[in-house]
């Protein structure tokens, strides 16, 4: 018997992985949640990444997400050492090179801008004797590379201090704590994914 369509979001805390077993020390969601065993992440997000993650056991929907020809808008919220300038923000929206597996990669544009969000510490927080001077850049992008943000913010001389997904389409993040879940319906995701 076909088991019934689920969808979950969830706000991935940092230093949890985007699966459910534990690996090399670090806890997987399955410390967090349990849940029936068909259901998995769309997609991920890094061990140090914090945020939107869907969970649900429809391949469809993975399917649709994740294909390349599928682009969908992806918004982060990037707390960056030091503060990006016009210039750097310009660059970021039109594109930088960065490496992925050793290849060189364009980035598609994008946008960029600083942004000041009331959000809560991270635990443990971001080092701020090492880096005295942060700030934050919201970045929306349509693909999604591997530590694609990280090495954008690196190309511009701002490294990744924090790094949290807010949303994918109009599907938001919103006031989900950390590590909170909540199930949202086929109708509901589908819409808010423009799938």
């Amino acid at each position: 018997m076909k088991s019934k369509p689920l969808y979950f979001i969830i706000h991935k805390p940092y230093k949890v992985l985007s699966q459910f077993s534990n690996e090399n020390g670090n806890p997987g969601l399955g410390s967090l949640y349990d849940l029936p065993k068909d259901v998995y992440p769309v997609g991920r997000l890094d061990l140090d990444s914090e945020g939107l993650l869907i969970l649900t056991n429809d391949k469809s929907l993975n399917h649709q997400l994740l294909h390349p020809q599928n682009a969908h808008e992806r918004v982060y919220w990037v707390e960056v050492d030091g503060v990006p300038d016009q210039k750097d923000l310009d660059d970021l929206q039109q594109g930088v090179t960065i490496r992925i597996n050793g290849k060189v990669h364009q980035t598609r544009k994008a946008e960029a801008r600083v942004i000041a969000p009331e959000i809560a510490d991270r635990v443990p927080s971001v080092n701020t004797i090492k880096h005295p001077v942060r700030s934050w850049v919201e970045l929306k992008l349509k693909e999604g590379k591997n530590r694609q943000v990280r090495r954008m913010t690196a190309a511009v001389a701002h490294p990744t201090l924090r790094l949290i997904r807010v949303s994918i389409e109009d599907l938001k993040l919103g006031s989900l704590a950390s590590g909170a879940i909540t199930q949202v319906s086929q109708k509901v995701i589908y819409k808010k994914l423009k799938l």
